[in-house]
Formats: C-alpha cells, structure tokens, sequence
C-alpha cells in the first residue's frame, strides 16, 4: 500500500489532466477541443472542393484521434451542424453538409457515416488555416504532425458555443451570433485606436439556431443565465401554435412536456399535433372553456416552452483552465487576431521582397548576357563561378546578396524563356511587387486599422449568410400562482374529520390550486395555514375553512367565551404565516368561538349566567366600536360576567 498509494494519485492527476486538456475543455487560441481541431485539419488536408465521405474523413482523422471513428464521426456531425444559414440550410460556419444530417427540430440522428458528405466552407478555408502559421506537434502514435493549434482569425468558442465534462470542473458556453461577435471586437478596435482608455461597454448576447425569444436579464456578460422561450401565436381562440423552440428543446421533448402539464390540469388542451417538417409548427387544440390568452402563459409556466439555461465560460488558456467573460474572451481574441494579420503581412513582405530579389536577379542576368560566360566554363564550379563574376558588376541592384540558392535558380533558366525574355513586362512586375511592398508596409505599421478592415470585410463577405435568429427581449415573468388553474378538488367529511382531494365523501368542496393555501379555524381557538393536501385530519370543529388570500390576508371579526366564561371580541388580520404551524386566536385554547364573520360592524348580545338576585341579564355591544388589534390579543371584552349565551344580530354586508 506505501507504494499504490502516490502511485495512484501521480496517474489520477495525470489522467485528470489530460481529460481537462486535452479532451473536454476547448483551446481559447481556436475555441477548438482537439478533436474537433483534428477534423477541421484533416478536411483541409482532404480539400479539392469536392464532397468528401465522413466515413473517409472519419478513417484519415483517425490517424490523428486515438478514440475510434464513432467518437469522430459524432463530432463531426455536431461540428457541422453549428451555425445555420437560411439560405442553405447545409452550411454551416464551417462544415458544409450533404445528406441527412439529423434534425435540430425533431432531434432525429443523423444517417450512417458512410451515406452523408461534408466539405469546409469557405468561411473555414478563409480564417481557420495557414500552414506557415502554424506549430505543429507529432500525433499520438509519432507517425503524423497535427497542429497544436489552428491560427484560427476568429473567436471559435464564442461563435460555436460548446459543453464539456471533465475531472472536476465543465464548460457551458453559449453560441453567439457572426456578426455581433465581429462588431463587438471592431468597437475594441476601434477604442484601442482613440487611446483615450475608454473600453467600450459590449452587449453581446447568445444566438440559438432554433431562434426563439431569450431574456438576458440574469446574464451577466458570459456569466449566469438566460431565459429562453418558445415562439408561440394565437391561432384564433381556440389554437395555439409553437412557431420556434427553445434552444436544446426538441419537437418530442416539448410536446411530453405539454402533455404531462395536460395530465396534471396545469393546462387544458384537447390535442396536440406536430407538424413539424422544415419549420417548427406544433399545434395545438384547446379544451371547450379556456381561450389562448389564457393557455399560452401556462404553457411558458409549466412546460418546457421556456427553460433557463446556464453559462459558465471556461476555456484553456496557457495550459491551464481560466472562467473568463464574453468581454475577457473577445479582449483575447482582438490581440490574437491583430498577432496573426501582423504574422501574415510578415510573410507576405518576405515573399514579396524574395519576388522583387528573383526578378532583379533574373533581369540582369539575362539583359547583359550573363548566362553567356558559362559557355566557356568545363566544370560545376567554373559554371557557379561564371555566374559569380559576371553578376558581380551588378551588385548595387540588387535587392539583397545573392546566395548558392540564387545561384542555383538562375542556371535552370531554359534557353526558351530566356530566348523570349520580356525586359519591359520583368520591370513593369518589379514595379507592381514595389508597390505591394509599399501597401503591405502601410497596412503593418497601421496593424488596427488593418484589423478593422478584415473585419469589416469579413461582416460584409458572410454576414448575410448567418442572420441572427434568437430575438432579445424582456420577457414579463409569468406567475406561475397567477394562472395556476383551480384544478385540484378538496373536499371536508364533517363526519370523519378528513379533509383532502382524496376524500370522496364531503360536506365542504373547495377548488384550488396547488399554490393555494388553506384557512382552517377551529371552534377551540386554534388556526393554521396549510397546502392543499392529499389527506389530512381536522381533529375537531372548525368554525372556518376556506381558500387563503396570501396577498391580502383574512381580516374577521370573532366574539369569544375563554375560560372562565367571559366573552370577548376583536378584529383582526391574519397576514403572515409559517405553513402548518398552529397559532392560537384564543389564550391557551381555553375556551370556544361563538361567532365569526369577514364583515365589520353587528350588534352582539351577550346573555349572562343566570346569578340569584340579579336584575341585569344581558348586555349588548356594537361591534363597529371594536378596536382592531393581532390575533394573539384578548381583544375588547363584551360583558363584565360570565356568559351563557351570544347572539349576534348581521349587517346587510355580512358575509
């Protein structure tokens, strides 16, 4: 055990490690796990412009991905079914489809690997990839580079949105819209470039591809949640139809959730159909009674019609998981992306000053007859050295000092293109490479500026193509109390004391809901405040039982004997309440109610115990006088002797 004991714990690291890293948590640099990078990578490697089979990208990523084909081919189809595009519902952001994909709306899978196709999309192609850009690793078996990372000019993780499970921590990050996520790094842009150290206040918000309505008022830029609705019309009064659903809600699962809120008679509906081809219509029929404007907030209220769901923007940067915001992350993305135009105008000059060398070189020495010299040489170095000495002359011209690769380059020059070599156009190219050095020169020393026209280049190239489809808004809470249906019968056996929605037998119905609460007062003094309940025993008589007003309160009038026969009276509020906790309206339950009323004001005679030599036999009260005060007070006392009987004359508003 000395030894298993660190062992274990050293490979549980190792293994937790590895899950975090390498396997459920996304790179923030590409926004990409690794197999998602794995896939993207092998179809750029498998590019032609054709359609390729996902089986064949499946078997050829399987040289890089460790895990078998099923878990690459899964998330392939995941992959290409982010983003969504109305005019073709095949391309995604990245992936482009052909063949039965599965269906968002429905949640049908989609067909075996070897029947559907896919390809990058030009948007891929046009931000995800550059090879001179890119560190690359050897893949798990050492056979293959992979690359650790894509220089990917976008921000991946926000744009796809993705979840993760790993050893002790998982990642919830919402898909957001193309174009707001571009615009939101154009105004940090743009900030960076008045250097007045102003940042700019972003609103950006999720993008569901199933659209829907979504209220962001609990979501704190990446952090918390938001609440996302179904879209819901009125078909006249007696249909509703569910247009759009909530982000991760199929037809089916909306539809059991419908009908399970039915069963319970949290919602009347006589039927329910779906519809549902290549738009969500789920219709359905309402029951004899109730009117659309009644069911669609119940149907927010108690189906899977809204839902909430929760963000939490964990990504790995630098190795290690970070939680960071939407701002954090497009921060990140703005100073990866000016890293990567500045790298690419790098290479770009390189290559165009190397075009500019070559040209110059080749100018000169075909112009004055360079090539001539070698005629004349009888071995490999004699030619090299020909070619040496004759260009020497020219050094000035040149662009940088020619090297054995230079030298080498000019000796397989062909006789036929030298024979037709065209001095004129050979300057007019130096001068249009000029001119692209000129440009290239400007764009790197104004690296913002630049960033901010790729930008906007890209909005205006491929914003059309993904409109935003969820709508933001707020969205009024609906009270679930408020349109709570009275769907739950109670009823009171005075016989047995039993009181629920179980009892068959009853004196007393009551028809409420499950938010209601329920009043009982017993002859003895004593209250409590309960939920509707299955079954329950009401040891003794009850002078009151009734639906709870949890807003308003009771406010009754009680006349009381205690004890010692005294009679009483008050006026009081019952407000407040802990469900199922007795209170006592008389002290000590020593005694009994005699007359209880929700109105104010009646005449109470009291009839005195009849005392020998007593001329005084009653005494009578107007109750309108009576001081209001708590339901643990006395109240006023109504008589100055004990008391064998009460009478209480009503008033007309007596209830």
């Amino acid at each position: 055990m000395t030894y298993l004991a660190p062992l274990m714990k050293q490979n549980f690291i190792e293994y937790a490690s590895y899950v975090v890293v390498d396997r459920a948590i996304p790179d923030l640099r590409d926004g990409c796990k690794p197999v998602q990078r794995r896939i993207l990578h092998t179809l750029f490697t498998m590019d032609d412009g054709k359609f390729q089979k996902v089986a064949n990208v499946s078997g050829e990523c399987m040289k890089l991905h460790p895990h078998g084909t099923p878990a690459i081919e899964d998330a392939l189809v995941v992959l290409a079914n982010k983003g969504f595009s109305p005019d073709n519902d095949n391309l995604g952001y990245f992936i482009e489809k052909q063949g039965n994909y599965g269906n968002r709306h429905t949640g049908d899978n989609a067909a075996a690997s070897r029947y559907i196709e896919c390809r990058l999309t030009a948007l891929a192609k046009e931000t995800l990839f550059n090879p001179r850009l890119t560190t690359n690793s050897r893949s798990y078996d050492g056979r293959r580079d992979e690359p650790e990372w894509l220089p990917a000019k976008l921000p991946v993780a926000l744009l796809l949105g993705t979840e993760g499970i790993a050893v002790g921590m998982a990642t919830t990050i919402l898909p957001h819209n193309l174009k707001d996520l571009l615009e939101g790094a154009v105004k940090l842009l743009e900030a960076a470039r008045a250097g007045d150290g102003r940042e700019p206040k972003l609103r950006i918000y999720p993008d569901f591809p199933t659209g829907g309505l979504m209220d962001v008022s609990d979501y704190a830029d990446g952090r918390g949640k938001v609440k996302v609705r179904a879209k819901i019309e009125a078909d006249g009064d007696k249909t509703v139809v569910v247009r759009e659903l909530p982000a991760g809600v199929t037809c089916d699962r909306l539809a059991e959730s419908i009908e399970a809120a039915a069963e319970k008679g949290k919602v009347k509906i006589s039927g329910i159909s779906d519809r549902t081809g290549e738009h969500v219509e789920i219709v359905i029929s309402l029951a004899r009674g109730v009117h659309a404007d009644e069911v669609i907030p119940q149907l927010y209220a108690y189906t899977d019609c809204e839902i909430s769901i929760h963000s939490n923007l964990t990504v790995i940067r630098d190795r290690r998981p970070v939680e960071l915001t939407v701002s954090d992350a497009l921060k990140d993305y703005v100073g990866r992306l000016q890293d990567t135009i500045r790298r690419e105008l790098e290479l770009e000059l390189a290559d165009l000053v190397a075009k500019r060398h070559h040209l110059t070189l080749e100018r000169i020495f075909i112009e004055h007859r360079v090539y001539k010299r070698i005629e004349t040489a009888t071995t490999a170095e004699g030619v090299r050295q020909a070619v040496i000495t004759g260009m020497a002359p020219y050094t000035a011209q040149f662009v940088r000092p020619m090297n054995d690769e230079d030298i080498d380059r000019l000796l397989d020059i062909r006789i036929k293109r030298i024979s037709q070599f065209d001095i004129e156009q050979n300057r007019r190219d130096i001068d249009g490479i000029i001119a692209a050095i000129a440009s290239a020169e400007l764009r790197l020393k104004d690296l913002i500026g630049t960033s901010i026209a790729w930008l906007q280049g890209i909005i205006a190239k491929y914003g059309k193509l993904y409109p935003r489809r969820t709508k933001v808004r707020e969205l009024e809470e609906v009270d679930k109390k408020a349109v709570a249906m009275a769907n739950l019968r109670l009823g009171y056996d005075q016989a047995t004391g039993f009181f629920g929605s179980v009892v068959k037998t009853y004196d007393k119905e009551l028809r409420v809901s499950e938010y209601d609460r329920i009043l009982v007062i017993f002859q003895d003094g004593h209250y409590k405040i309960m939920a509707p309940p299955e079954k329950t025993l009401l040891d003794g008589k009850i002078v009151h039982l009734d639906v709870f007003d949890q807003e308003k309160g009771f406010t009754f009038t009680i006349v009381y004997r205690d004890g010692e026969k005294m009679a009483w009276a008050k006026r009081t509020t019952i407000s407040s309440f802990i469900k199922d906790k007795e209170y006592d309206l008389i002290k000590d339950r020593d005694g009994r109610i005699d007359w209880i009323s929700t109105a104010e004001g009646g005449t109470c005679t009291v009839h005195y115990v009849a005392q020998k030599g007593a001329w005084v036999h009653e005494n009578t009260v107007d109750l309108a006088t009576i001081e209001p005060c708590g339901p643990a007070a006395r109240g006023s006392r109504v008589g100055n002797k004990p008391v064998a009987k009460v009478s209480v004359t009503r008033t007309k508003t007596d209830g």
